[in-house]
Parts: C-alpha cells; structure tokens; sequence
C-alpha cells in the first residue's frame, strides 16, 4: 500500500535576502552619519540613508509579488502555511527582544545608572567625585557637559497618539471579523479606517519631534534621556511605517479580490505585526512618557 505523501514547495533562489541586507546596510551607514553630523546637510550620508530606504521598498515590492504569485498559483500546500505561520511567529519574537533591549537599557539608566551617579547606596564618593552638583532624577534633564532640555509631557500629542493607536487595533480587528464571514464591504471599511489611522499617528508623531527639538531642546545628543526617548520612539516609528506598508498591500490585494475565508494567511500576519506594535506602543507611552 502507497504512502501518501503531503508535497512542500521549494522554492527557486531569491536575489531579495541579500538585496534586504544590502538595503539595511545602506539605511544603518546612512543614518549613522546623518546623525552623527559628520558632514554637512545634503551630504553623502542623507544620500545613501535615502537610496537604503528606496532600495528596502523595491524589495518589499519584489518579494511580495514573488509570494501573492506562488500563493496564487497554487504552489503552497498546507505545511507551508504552517512554515509561514511559524516564521511569523518567530519574526515578532525577534522583534520582541529588539524593543526588549532598549526597555533594559532605559531601565538600567532609570533604576541603576543615574542613582548610581547620585551617590545611593555605598557610591556616595563616587558621586561627589564625578558630578557634585548632580541630583538622581528622572527625566534626566541636564548632563554634565552643560546640555539642557525638557522633558516629553505625557499629555497632549503622546496620549492622543495612544488613543489613536488602540482604536486601529479595535478597527482591525473588526476587520478581521469581516474577512472571516467574507464580508467585503465591512472589511474594506475597517481595513482602510486602519490604514489612515497609522498615517494620522506617524504625522503627529512628526509634529511632536518638531516640538521636542523647537521648543523643548530635546535631542538625540541631550544626554541618556533624549538617547533613550527617540531610540525606543523613533524605532517604533519606523516598525508603524513597515506596518502601516503591509497593510497597505493587504487592502490592495482586498481590492483585487484575493483571500477568503478559509485562507488569508497573509492578512492575519500583518495583523499581528500591527497588534505587536500596538502593544510595544502601550508599554512605551508608560514606561517612556508617564513614569
């Protein structure tokens, strides 16, 4: 008696790896000498932080067309969509101690370093020695080099923000519900709503960069509280941009008319990826902005 056995598509070499490496190496060389301020405005570094992000979309572009026309075509069987759920998965793991990191390093400045330079516990010379006039607060609002800034209020642009960001999760989850009963109308809706939700969010959060830097002199260089604030911010930013990108891509292929019921794998990933965000946004706006 023949067994029967379950065929996985494997797929041909991809050029999109190494062309996502090359993107990512491009954004991280261009934006370390942008900010480091290395050359003037208009530099090499703005150049090549620019040609880093067209060259990440054009792989986007391309991968994602490779995948919507194997998916399409058939090629997938159900043992990969268990492959593709498991690499989900594992991507927002990963994404989880990225922004984990930058948690224990805004917790160790908060609980350990700058108590530390204040002289708690046995450290009361090392206090003296090193920054005299220094007071163990947090925000930290002046360095040693004579830097001063003003701390981010959690009011006003951040709390609307967070309102914001909660009612996109409820919007697509709603959506979801659609594209489970097939619904079209209700799911293009919620999908769109969604959408223009996390366009809103990144141009507020623009604003309220330009309000840090005009008015309350908080910069990327106003010590290990403006490191801290636009590291975790500006990273979620960027992950809100990327999230924001695949659920455009979904509400297109909404549009055209793919995905069902039953199979809409690529839908619920980019769900997730955005109730990920959603959540790393939440323990930001605490542990950044209120506490």
């Amino acid at each position: 008696m023949s067994e029967q056995y379950e065929k996985y598509y494997v797929p041909a070499q991809s050029p999109w790896p190494i062309v996502g490496a090359v993107a990512m190496f491009f954004i991280a060389a261009g934006a370390g000498l942008t900010v480091m301020q290395l050359e003037q405005e208009g530099s090499s570094g703005t150049y090549m932080l620019l040609a880093g992000i067209a060259v990440l979309l054009y792989m986007l572009v391309g991968w994602f067309k490779n995948v919507i026309s194997e998916s399409h075509d058939g090629l997938y069987s159900p043992q990969m969509d268990r492959s593709f759920k498991q690499g989900m998965s594992w991507f927002i793991f990963s994404e989880v101690m990225f922004f984990a990191a930058f948690f224990g390093a805004l917790f160790y400045a908060r609980m350990l370093a700058v108590p530390w330079l204040g002289g708690d516990g046995n450290n009361v010379m090392t206090g003296e020695v090193l920054w005299p006039e220094f007071t163990s607060t947090w925000p930290l609002e002046s360095t040693p080099g004579g830097t001063t800034t003003q701390a981010m209020g959690w009011q006003g642009l951040p709390l609307i923000n967070t309102i914001i960001l909660l009612v996109s999760s409820v919007t697509l989850h709603y959506a979801h519900v659609a594209m489970e009963k097939d619904n079209r109308g209700p799911l293009k809706l919620f999908l769109f709503l969604t959408i223009a939700l996390g366009a809103v969010f990144l141009v507020l959060q623009g604003y309220e960069y330009a309000h840090a830097y005009n008015d309350l002199g908080l910069k990327l260089d106003s010590g290990i509280y403006g490191n801290t604030f636009f590291l975790l911010t500006g990273f979620h930013g960027m992950h809100v941009t990327l999230g924001a990108i695949m659920l455009t891509v979904m509400f297109i292929r909404v549009l055209k008319g793919h995905f069902s019921s039953e199979k809409h794998f690529a839908f619920q990933a980019a769900a997730w990826y955005w109730h990920f965000v959603d959540v790393v946004w939440l323990c930001l706006f605490v542990f950044v902005y209120v506490l």
